[in-house]
């Protein structure tokens, strides 16, 4: 399918490129040949390092020239195994391409290369009044490129929305090594197919974005944050329902079973608030504004609707330290998770008010195949990461009888309004379940745009789509 590496493609590069921006060695091609996804390894057979938009066309040129495989590499912190080298070829790493370029106050946007660690770049914006408020869990090492490619979400998507929400305009270089802008930077735009948004969340596959403007808010002054603990899990997610019906707008809400919060506690050391036995889930439920007055107002709604869900005592953080413990414990739950037994990780989403439905039926499943699950998630969007673990089941029934228990999984998510993914894509691992979620006209429809943007299939193969039988 792929030409393999040759002497004469290594030697191209070492011509075109600095000695720093190779790297041959097995042990470093490793390192760049791994996610966070799971115990999998796809070193490529080469990994360069681009600094420049020009660098980066260069390379994809002749990589497309020679029918090269080329997978985009960013912090590698990905949960589908998007930015694996499935196919071996050519590691693209855009780390080096890490500049903030212009924060512009006037019309609060910002021009940022795609190797910018989220929140450096939300801090960077914050001294200047301004917010981005994308932010997932990974954002002190996630970079803005990989938001970009999986449409990353976060804590507080649930009232400021996900990543394609604030994208204005991008730099692309085409698997060809064309070079185009896919929109304006301007916040409205009726002209033509709206390339931007094909680009966020296309996972690699269809070019390489090199700078990106991002659309920033007014920072928000102040927020308040509250644990809720409840006797049932179930009962925590039908208080999310609950929250949105009193028309109560939630900056985040986060929801943890048990077994999630134990995990969390033991992996962090950190246990911000004693977790009683009868607790079953919490509720993690942040309210922001500029209004001190109004935030507390909205602080007492949640509590007295929340009240018909019978939950235990509500605390609330009464410092910016306490904020941070709470946090802390939250984004550390799938390290957490990861240490404590070999998981798979399924990112289902529906809508929310059938978040108890499918947190029930995700157990009744578990129970039926004999496995043992940890949920948690962004509730306030209907996202629950589903960690299943391994434990003592052999290796029969985790390779064979495990992906017969994720389909039911999934049929469930899409039967309830859902689907598949609701932050972390397809990439390598979710493929074969696609024809869940979608007939044989859409992922037709999929595979022809990929065609269309890479008719060598070069770029990123083996990813979002099942094998054609």
């Amino acid at each position: 399918m792929f030409t393999p590496l040759e002497e004469v493609h290594f030697q191209y590069f070492v011509q075109h490129l600095e000695s720093n921006q190779i790297l041959l060695d097995e042990e470093g091609r490793k390192a760049y040949g791994k996610d966070h996804t799971e115990d999998l390894s796809f070193p490529p057979e080469l990994v360069v390092f681009p600094k420049s938009t020009e660098e980066v066309s260069m390379i994809m040129a002749y990589c497309y020239q020679n029918n090269l495989p080329v997978t985009p590499i960013g912090a590698r912190t990905g949960l589908s195994g998007g930015a694996l080298s499935v196919h071996g070829g050519v590691g693209l790493c855009l780390e080096r391409m890490n500049a903030i370029l212009k924060i512009d106050e006037d019309n609060q946007q910002v021009l940022t290369q795609p190797g910018v660690i989220t929140q450096v770049l939300q801090e960077k914006v914050a001294e200047c009044g301004l917010f981005y408020a994308p932010d997932p869990a990974s954002r002190g090492t996630c970079f803005i490129g990989g938001n970009l490619a999986e449409n990353s979400g976060g804590p507080r998507a649930v009232k400021y929305g996900v990543t394609k929400d604030f994208v204005l305009n991008l730099e692309v270089v085409l698997p060809n090594g064309e070079i185009i802008q896919t929109g304006a930077n301007t916040l409205k735009n009726s002209t033509g197919y709206n390339l931007t948004q094909l680009m966020v969340g296309s996972e690699g596959t269809l070019g390489v974005i090199t700078s990106a403007t991002l659309k920033l808010l007014p920072l928000p002054r102040l927020n308040r944050l509250m644990l809720v603990p409840f006797r049932s899990a179930t009962d925590a997610c039908r208080a999310v329902s609950g929250i949105f019906k009193a028309g109560l707008s939630p900056s985040a809400l986060e929801f943890m079973e048990r077994d999630a919060v134990l995990l969390a506690q033991k992996f962090t050391g950190e246990a911000p608030f004693p977790l009683s036995d009868e607790c079953q889930a919490q509720l993690l439920i942040e309210m922001d504004g500029n209004d001190e007055e109004e935030v507390m107002k909205q602080c007492e709604l949640v509590m007295t609707t929340l009240d018909a869900f019978d939950p235990e005592d509500v605390f609330f953080a009464e410092s910016e330290a306490q904020k941070e413990k709470l946090w802390f414990l939250r984004r550390r739950v799938g390290e957490a998770v990861k240490a404590h037994s070999i998981y798979k990780e399924e990112d289902t989403v529906v809508p929310r008010f059938a978040l108890p439905e499918l947190l029930s039926g995700v157990k009744e499943i578990g129970q039926s195949f004999g496995f043992e699950s940890v949920c948690y998630g962004h509730a306030g969007d209907g996202n629950l990461h589903v960690n299943i673990l391994r434990g003592d089941l052999d290796q029969e029934t985790w390779d064979h009888q495990l992906p017969k228990a994720i389909t039911k999984i999934f049929e469930l998510c899409v039967a309830l309004g859902g689907t598949l993914s609701g932050e972390h894509g397809i990439g390598l691992v979710q493929k074969e379940y696609m024809p869940i979620a979608f007939g044989k006209v859409q992922l037709d429809l999929m595979r022809s745009i990929k065609k269309a943007f890479d008719p060598k299939g070069i770029l990123n193969p083996g990813k979002i789509f099942p094998e054609q039988k």
